[in-house]
């Protein structure tokens, strides 16, 4: 009889939020990782301060890139947090260099080599963000092909 640990993660998800399922505070302190998409969920239904504390701790305690990814949203627009540029841009490095199984850090490169070349939270350098977004095309991102084509640059990912 094989047991899971997937399984038991889920039925552990589970546990932390009986009670109040409309509430993302008990998934703050979890230590399964599917918390971080709960984090989103925070986001888009307006519990900021919950989807705040849940992408900080997957940040610290995963290494979370999907983390990275929306709280650097949330420095980008101000949702919750004082509007950051440098912030947002240094998560996106961050998650840039993060080589994650998912494939968000690809995702990652793609921001970070636009906000390179826009000069958004970093002095401008179009020549690393083209190689970024560069990166990022060789992995599949469609947004960095078509942002290098507006450039009138090949994209990495054509052959």
């Amino acid at each position: 009889m094989a047991d899971s640990s997937a399984d038991n993660d889920s039925t552990n998800v589970a546990r932390e939020v009986t009670g109040n399922e409309l509430s993302y505070d008990s998934m703050i302190s979890s230590h399964n990782q599917l918390k971080c998409l709960y984090g989103y969920a925070a986001e888009k239904t307006g519990d900021h301060a919950a989807a705040l504390a849940i992408f900080n701790d997957c940040i610290e305690r995963f290494d979370s890139v999907y983390a990275m990814i929306w709280l650097a949203q949330m420095y980008e627009t101000g949702v919750a947090v004082e509007k950051d540029l440098a912030k947002a841009t240094a998560l996106m490095k961050r998650g840039a260099n993060t080589n994650d199984a998912a494939g968000y850090s690809s995702l990652a490169k793609y921001h970070y080599g636009v906000a390179l070349i826009e000069g958004r939270g970093v002095v401008a350098d179009r020549l690393q963000g083209i190689a970024w977004l560069k990166k990022a095309s060789l992995e599949g991102v469609i947004d960095a092909d078509e942002y290098l084509t507006s450039m009138d640059i090949k994209p990495s990912g054509q052959g």
